[in-house]
C-alpha cells in the first residue's frame, strides 16, 4: 500500500512595520476645523493622500452620529482614517475605522535605569547619497544630515534638525520629538512642505525670492520663519 503524501503546511509569516501617522484633533465648530483642512488642501492638493492618519477625538464631545458624519467628510476629501482614538469603544461601530489604544508621541524618554552593557543609541543620522523620489527617511532619534540632494516627492523626518548639503525639493519634518528648537538647513530651498513641531510651511507659502538659495527654517513661537543663510 502506497503512503499518501500529506500537504506541507505553509506557515504564516507575519512582520512588525511602525509608520509615522499624522494625527487630527478636531475642535469645535467642527465646521470651521474642516475649512482649515480645505484651506491647507487648497495650498497643497492631495498632501494626506496615501498618508496615515489617526483620529482624536478627546478634546470634542461627539455623539455616534456626529463621528461618522466626521469620517466621511475626511473621506470626501481623499483622507482616510486608519483609526479614531481619545473615544469610548460604544461609539464605534463596525462600519466606522478601528478603536485605536496605545498610541503614543514621538517623545524621547530619558531612562534612568540604563543598562551598562546596553549600547547608546544613535544621535543622528548621515546619509551620504542622495534621497530620491518616493524615499521616505525617519530619525525620530536626532538629527538628520544629507550629504547630497532630496528629490521631489521624497520625505524626511526627524526629531531633531535637518541639514541637507543640497537641493531640497521634497518635504523636511523636523523637531518631531515636540522639539521646537529644532531647524531646517539647505542649500538651495525649493521644498514641497517644511515643518518644524507641527508647524509647517507649503511650496506655495515659502517666498519666491527664497527660491534655489541657501535657506534655514526656524520657529519663532507658533510660527514659522524661513530665511537666507549668509
Amino acid at each position: 500500500m502506497e503512503a499518501i503524501a500529506q500537504p506541507t503546511r505553509q506557515l504564516v509569516r507575519m512582520r512588525g512595520r511602525s509608520y509615522v501617522a499624522f494625527v487630527f484633533s478636531p475642535v469645535v465648530p467642527i465646521v470651521g476645523w474642516l475649512e482649515e483642512i480645505d484651506a491647507t488642501l487648497a495650498r497643497s492638493p492631495g498632501f494626506f493622500v496615501g498618508k496615515p492618519v489617526v483620529l482624536d477625538l478627546s478634546a470634542v464631545d461627539l455623539s455616534q452620529t456626529a463621528i461618522a458624519h466626521l469620517v466621511t467628510s475626511l473621506e470626501q476629501r481623499n483622507i482616510r482614517i486608519l483609526g479614531i482614538e481619545g473615544v469610548d469603544a460604544s461609539q464605534v461601530t463596525t462600519s466606522m475605522p478601528p478603536l485605536l489604544t496605545g498610541g503614543r508621541h514621538c517623545v524621547l524618554t530619558h531612562n534612568e535605569t540604563k543598562k551598562p552593557e546596553a549600547k547608546p543609541k544613535p544621535t543622528s543620522l548621515l546619509l551620504e547619497s542622495p534621497v530620491r523620489s518616493g524615499q521616505s527617511i525617519v530619525f525620530t532619534e536626532g538629527d538628520v544630515t544629507v550629504l547630497g540632494s532630496v528629490g521631489s516627492g521624497a520625505e524626511i523626518v526627524a526629531g531633531g534638525s535637518i541639514h541637507v548639503y543640497g537641493k531640497l525639493r521634497g518635504r523636511a519634518m523636523a523637531g518631531v520629538n515636540g522639539n521646537s528648537a529644532a531647524r531646517i538647513y539647505c542649500q538651495k530651498i525649493e521644498a514641497e512642505l517644511l515643518a518644524i513641531d507641527g508647524y509647517y510651511q507649503t511650496a506655495e507659502e515659502i517666498n519666491i525670492t527664497l527660491r534655489s538659495r541657501p535657506a534655514q527654517a526656524w520657529l519663532d513661537g507658533d510660527t514659522m520663519k524661513i530665511t537666507p543663510l549668509n
